[in-house]
Formats: C-alpha cells, sequence, structure tokens
C-alpha cells in the first residue's frame, strides 16, 4: 500500500504522578506490571480511555458522545416520546432493536453492554414510528452514525458482528518509567460523638498507594477514522489529543488529589507506522538523586533518535510540549494551542486529497 495514504497521529507522554492509587486491581491495590525485570506502576488503557470518554462530554457536543449501557431500550423510548409518541414506547423500542439483530432480554435490557449513539437512537425510533418493517433499515440505522467516541475506540457486538466498528485509536497501558514498590498508608478517623473518656478510633484502615513517572501512549489512524466519521475527522483527533493530555482516572483521587498534568508531550505525524517508544523504559531510570522527569526525557530521546536511523523513517512532524532542554533534540516546544492548530491542519489537508483521489 502506497505509504501516503497513510496517516499516524502518534502521542507520547511523560507525566509525573504524586502518591496516589489512580487505578486499582481486585484486591484495592494500585496496578502494576512486570517490565525490564522490575515491578513497574501501571495504569490501564480501560481506566484512562474512560476518563478521556468523560471529557469528550465537554469537549464534543451531546450528539457526538455516545452510551455505553444495558439500557438502550430506554435511549430508544426517550426519543420516541421526543417524537410525539406517547404509549408503548418501550415495547416499540425493544421491537427497533431486535429488528437490527440486538438481544433484549425479559427485563428489557441487552445481555452486554451495547455502544449507541444519539443519531442512531433517534434514527431506530424514527423507522419503529413509521411502522418500517425492513430489518436492513434497523441495521444501517446501527450502522451509520457513529459517535466519536464509538469511531475511536470502537464497537464489538457478539451477536452480530456486522455491527462492529474497528477502533481507530489505541491507547496503551501506562507504564512507570522506573522501578516502584508500593507503599502503605495507616490511617484512621474519630468519632466526632464520642465521650470524652473514649481516646480511640471509630475506624482503623490501610490504603496502598505508589507514586510514579508514567510514559503514556496513543496513537490515531488517521485514515480509519475519516472513512467512519467524514467531515469531522479532525475535530475527533483534536478532542482525542485534548482528552489524552489533560484527562486522568479518578480512582482515590479524594484521598490524594493527585491530579497532574503532563511534563512533557511528544507528539507525532507518520506516514509509516504507529511507534510505541516504551523500549525506552525497558532499562528502568536510576535517579542519583536527579529526580526521574529529566532523565526520562533524556532516554526517551535518545531511544527514538535510535529507532529512526535503524528501524523506522523520522516522523513528517513532530511537537513537543513542555519547555524543558532535554526535549529539545525530539522536536521543537510549541505550546498546546499551536501543536493542535498544526495537528488539524495536516489531517484537513490529509482528508481533502483522501476525498479528492
Amino acid at each position: 500500500m502506497n505509504n501516503k495514504a497513510k496517516l499516524y497521529v502518534d502521542v507520547h507522554v511523560l507525566q509525573t504522578v504524586p502518591p496516589s492509587c489512580i487505578n486499582r486491581d481486585d484486591t484495592g491495590s494500585p496496578k502494576t506490571a512486570v517490565y525490564g525485570g522490575v515491578t513497574r506502576a501501571r495504569v490501564s488503557s480501560q481506566a484512562w480511555k474512560r476518563a478521556m470518554r468523560l471529557m469528550f462530554r465537554d469537549l464534543f457536543t451531546e450528539e457526538q458522545v455516545g452510551l455505553r449501557t444495558k439500557r438502550a431500550t430506554e435511549l430508544v423510548a426517550a426519543q420516541l416520546k421526543a417524537l410525539g409518541q406517547e404509549k408503548d414506547c418501550e415495547k416499540q423500542a425493544v421491537k427497533a432493536l431486535e429488528a437490527a439483530g440486538i438481544k433484549v432480554n425479559k427485563a428489557s435490557q441487552t445481555d452486554a453492554l451495547f455502544f449507541l449513539s444519539p443519531i442512531q437512537a433517534r434514527e431506530l425510533a424514527r423507522l419503529a414510528s413509521e411502522g418500517e418493517t425492513d430489518k436492513q433499515q434497523y441495521k444501517n440505522a446501527l450502522k451509520d452514525y457513529p459517535s466519536v467516541d464509538m469511531a475511536l475506540f470502537g464497537r464489538m457486538v457478539a451477536s452480530d458482528p456486522s455491527l462492529n466498528y474497528d477502533a481507530a485509536a489505541q491507547v496503551a497501558h501506562s507504564i512507570s518509567t522506573h522501578e516502584v514498590r508500593n507503599e502503605y498508608d495507616y490511617f484512621t478517623a474519630v468519632d466526632d460523638c464520642a465521650p470524652e473518656e473514649n481516646m480511640g478510633a471509630g475506624h482503623l484502615g490501610t490504603v496502598e498507594f505508589h507514586s510514579a513517572t508514567l510514559y503514556r501512549y496513543a496513537t490515531i489512524n488517521v485514515r480509519e477514522l475519516a472513512q467512519n466519521l467524514k467531515g469531522e475527522t479532525a475535530e475527533a483527533v483534536e478532542g482525542f489529543i485534548k482528552a489524552f493530555l489533560l484527562s486522568m482516572p479518578t480512582g482515590k483521587q479524594n484521598t490524594f488529589a493527585n491530579r497532574t498534568v503532563p511534563d512533557l508531550a511528544y507528539i507525532t505525524l507518520r506516514r509509516d507506522q504507529p511507534v510505541n517508544l516504551a523500549g525506552a523504559f525497558e532499562c528502568p531510570v536510576r535517579i542519583h538523586g536527579e529526580g526521574y522527569v529529566n532523565r526520562s526525557i533524556q532516554a526517551l530521546s535518545r531511544y527514538a533518535k535510535r529507532t529512526y536511523q535503524s528501524f523506522t523513517t523520522a516522523p513528517e512532524q513532530a511537537f513537543c510540549i513542555g519547555a524543558i532542554e532535554e526535549a529539545d533534540s525530539l522536536a521543537p516546544s510549541v505550546g498546546m494551542q499551536d501543536m493542535l492548530d498544526a495537528v488539524l491542519g495536516a489531517v484537513s489537508d490529509y482528508c481533502q486529497m483522501e476525498e479528492e483521489s
């Protein structure tokens, strides 16, 4: 395939998080992973994508953001009511979803979480209100009109794979650039109404936490995104980058107030393939009393140069956000809005060329 037909936007982030537990496992412990032979802090891609989708509600219109729910019948029924129908809305909503190939149980819920865009719900309601009997029309309503997050993150429908969307974006599990050891905070809570002679605590507990400098990575296949979203592609890329840079999972946020922003963001536009630079930290960063951020940036810069020289080409365009001298060799340092404007221009030009070809 002609490389000029491809365009990937890669987003690399180094971000320091203070003592926190933003993503827990089934025992309540901060998630970890072994990489390079040592234990790293880890934040799952699912956790960060959830945080991004929540931020999408502020970045996009209501119609551009989908809902993942078992209560899809309620969404379609609400659209039927908006069309002026007063009776049997739920029954008609069930029939509309079943006509489209979605299984609905006795509780009028889908068997699994179903990703539905507001426009798709409205189209199903319209078909039902008009008495449409052609099942293909209902399937088309669920195949067309994807929301931005549906096109970016994909949709899987086990009962009817024809309704699937392949994700145009990929988000890696974030890992620390260095070794971590989980710690425990022993805490007590005092009963405000306890008698004075009772000096004991009303509650005792522990919470596990760690702190880390994380390497985070995500990529967007612009060509695939454009095939699903048509004219909204550039806007979707902008929202994705903003949300990836500025969102954060909310686990134990009230306990630790750990909300930070990236120390460095390195954004590249590539024509060949996405390139995850996590290999920069296979050998864990050692601080020698100097902190992890600057040494992580140095490791990222060295690894990126070696990778570009040995295995891939250098990016067509690259930008760094964060006025850090160690990142100067990666790309020019710019403001976030200047970066977004440049990326949007490149994506818009690409989409226009694809339409004309």
